[in-house]
C-alpha cells in the first residue's frame, strides 16, 4: 500500500502558516476521507483540517503548538484500495446504520460535489449524499440542503413510529429503550467499549459527552452501540441538568459568578500569555484602523419602550419558529434604512486611487466577544432578509466565532459593523472602526430612565448609541443625521415594517 504526504493546505486566503493546535488522530489510527486530522490556528480562525485519503495513520510530523508554513508536509498516511482497506481493516460495525461519505453518485455515477463540512454533517445527521440535490453552484451540496434532507427523513420517520418504547433487532439481540428514559439519562453506563462511527465519536467530543456514558440505541454482536440520536439527546439532558444548576445559583451577584468564571478558567497572574494567531491579528487590525481613520465618535439615546413591548409580543412568535429573537435583528434593520438615507456612512476609502467608493450592498458585522478576541461574523445581503432570518443567520454565526468554527469567508465583505455592549452592562464607549469600513456603532443596554412625558416625569426604557466614525469621509452633522434616523426607526418600530 503507498504511503502518502499530506502537506498543511492553504486553510484561508492569503494565509502562510497556522499553528497546529491539536491532533485528532495518533500513529496507528485507521482514518476516513474527510475526517478531521487536526485543528490548525491562523490569524483568522481556528480551522479543521479534514484528511484527503482512507488509510492507516504513519506519522504525525508537526507538534502541538508548532508553527507549520502552508506547504509543510504534517503527517503520513498509508493508503490502499478499496479491496485492501476491506480486507485489512476491522469491520467498522457502524457502517451499516451511517451512509458513506461516498463521492460517487450510485445510480449514475456522477460525483457529489460538497465540502468536507457538508460531508460531515451529513454523517453526523444519518443524510446520504447521493439523494440530496444540491442547491449551490454546479449542483454543489450545501450545509442547508443537508439540513433539508435531514428534516425530511425525521418527518417521514415520524409518521410511522410513536413514543412508545422502542424495540430494535440487531444479530438476533433485542434491546428495547424508552425515548424518555434516553433523554433524561445522565448516569455513566460504566462501559469498557462503545461501538459508534467516527462521525457520532466526534459528535460527542464536541459537546463534552463521555460516549461511554451515552445510554446504547441497539446492541450489535454484544456490544453497545451509540447513534448520533443517542448522543445528541445525551447532551441536551446534561445542558438541562446545567441549567437547573444554574438557575439555582442564579440569586448570587453578577459580579462575583464572573469573577468565579474568570478565576476558574481564565490565566493567572504572573502568566506570561503568547501574543499570537487570532489575537495577534485582532491587534494589528486595530491598530491600522487607529491609526488610519481618524475616529470621532458621537453619543445619543433613544427611548425604546414601544421597542421592548414590540418584542415581548413577537418572542413567542420567533420561538413557535425555533428562532431566538433578541432586539439587534431590529437594531440591523434600523441601520439597513439609515445608511441607504446617508450612503457614505456605508463607504470605503480608496486611498490608491483616491476615491470614495459608496458601497451597493448591505453587509452587516456584528461583533462578538470569543476567548480569542473580538471577531465580527457579517451577515450577507441583509437589506434582502427579512427579521427572523436574520436573527437566525446572526446567531449561527456568532456560535460559530464563539465556538471558533467560523470559516474567514464568513468575517469577510462587510460594510457596516455593529457591536452590543449592553450584553455585560455597559452604556457608553468609543468603539474602534472596522477598517476599511467607515463607520461603527456600540448598542448600550436598555435601562429605566425618567423621562419628561406631557409635563410629566415617567420612567421609560432607553438605549443608549455609540457611533465612531472616519472623519475623513464623514463630518459631525452627518454622523449626528444618520444617528437621528436610527433613533426615529427604533422609538417607533412599526417604521420597520415598511423597510
Amino acid at each position: 500500500m503507498p504511503l502518502e504526504e499530506f502537506k498543511l493546505p492553504d486553510v484561508g486566503e492569503g494565509v502562510a502558516e497556522g499553528e497546529l493546535v491539536t491532533w485528532h488522530v495518533s500513529p496507528g489510527d485507521e482514518v476516513t476521507e474527510d475526517q478531521v486530522l487536526a485543528e490548525v490556528e491562523t490569524d483568522k480562525a481556528l480551522v479543521d483540517v479534514p484528511s484527503p485519503f482512507n488509510g492507516t495513520v504513519k506519522e504525525l510530523l508537526a507538534e502541538e503548538g508548532e508553527m507549520v508554513p502552508v506547504g509543510n508536509v504534517i503527517i503520513t498516511i498509508q493508503v490502499g484500495d478499496d479491496a485492501d482497506v476491506e480486507e485489512t481493516a476491522e469491520p467498522e460495525p457502524e457502517a451499516e446504520s451511517e451512509p458513506e461519505d461516498a463521492e460517487d453518485d450510485g445510480e449514475s455515477g456522477g460525483r457529489v460535489f460538497a465540502p468536507p463540512s457538508v460531508r460531515r454533517l451529513a454523517r453526523e445527521l444519518g443524510v446520504d449524499l447521493s439523494t440530496v440535490d444540491g442547491s449551490g453552484p454546479s449542483g454543489r451540496v450545501t450545509e442547508g440542503d443537508v439540513r433539508a434532507a435531514a428534516e425530511s427523513e425525521s418527518e417521514a420517520a415520524a409518521e410511522t413510529t410513536d413514543e412508545s418504547p422502542r424495540s430494535i433487532e440487531s444479530n438476533g439481540q433485542t434491546a428495547v429503550q424508552s425515548t424518555e428514559s434516553a433523554a433524561v439519562t445522565t448516569e455513566s453506563a460504566d462501559r469498557d467499549k462503545t461501538l459508534a462511527a467516527p462521525a457520532t465519536r466526534a459528535m460527542a467530543e464536541e459537546k463534552g459527552v463521555d460516549i461511554n456514558a451515552v445510554p446504547p440505541s441497539e446492541t450489535r454482536d454484544g456490544q453497545a452501540f451509540v447513534s448520533p440520536e443517542a448522543v445528541q439527546e445525551y447532551a441536551e439532558a446534561q445542558q438541562q441538568a446545567q441549567a437547573a444548576d444554574a438557575q439555582a445559583v442564579s440569586a448570587e451577584p453578577e459580579a462575583g459568578t464572573a469573577s468565579a468564571e474568570t478565576a476558574d478558567t481564565g490565566p493567572v497572574a504572573g502568566e506570561r500569555i503568547p501574543f499570537k494567531g487570532v489575537r495577534k491579528a485582532i491587534a494589528d487590525q486595530m491598530q491600522q484602523s487607529k491609526y488610519t481613520a481618524p475616529h470621532v465618535t458621537h453619543h445619543d439615546e433613544v427611548d425604546v419602550t414601544e421597542l421592548v413591548e414590540l418584542r415581548e409580543q413577537l418572542k413567542p412568535v420567533a420561538a413557535e419558529q425555533d428562532t431566538k429573537l433578541t432586539y439587534m435583528p431590529f437594531v440591523m434593520k434600523a441601520v439597513i434604512a439609515a445608511l441607504k438615507d446617508f450612503p457614505y456612512m456605508n463607504s470605503q476609502l480608496d486611498e490608491e486611487n483616491e476615491e470614495i467608493v459608496l458601497r451597493d450592498e448591505y453587509n452587516i458585522g456584528v461583533a462578538a466577544a470569543t476567548d480569542a478576541g473580538l471577531m465580527v461574523p457579517v451577515v450577507d445581503e441583509a437589506d434582502r432578509k427579512g427579521m427572523l432570518e436574520i436573527a437566525d443567520e446572526m446567531n449561527e454565526l456568532v456560535d460559530k466565532a464563539r465556538n471558533r468554527k467560523i470559516s474567514p469567508s464568513e468575517m469577510r465583505g462587510g460594510t457596516f459593523t455593529i457591536t452590543n455592549i449592553g450584553g455585560i452592562g455597559g452604556e457608553y464607549a468609543t468603539p474602534i472602526i472596522n477598517y476599511p469600513e467607515v463607520a461603527i456603532l456600540a448598542v448600550g443596554a436598555i435601562k429605566d430612565k425618567p423621562r419628561v412625558i406631557d409635563g410629566e416625569i415617567v420612567p421609560r426604557k432607553v438605549l443608549t448609541l455609540s457611533l465612531s466614525f472616519d472623519h475623513r469621509i464623514v463630518d459631525g452633522a452627518q454622523g449626528a443625521r444618520f444617528t437621528n434616523r436610527i433613533k426615529e426607526l427604533l422609538e417607533d418600530p412599526k417604521l420597520l415594517v415598511l423597510e
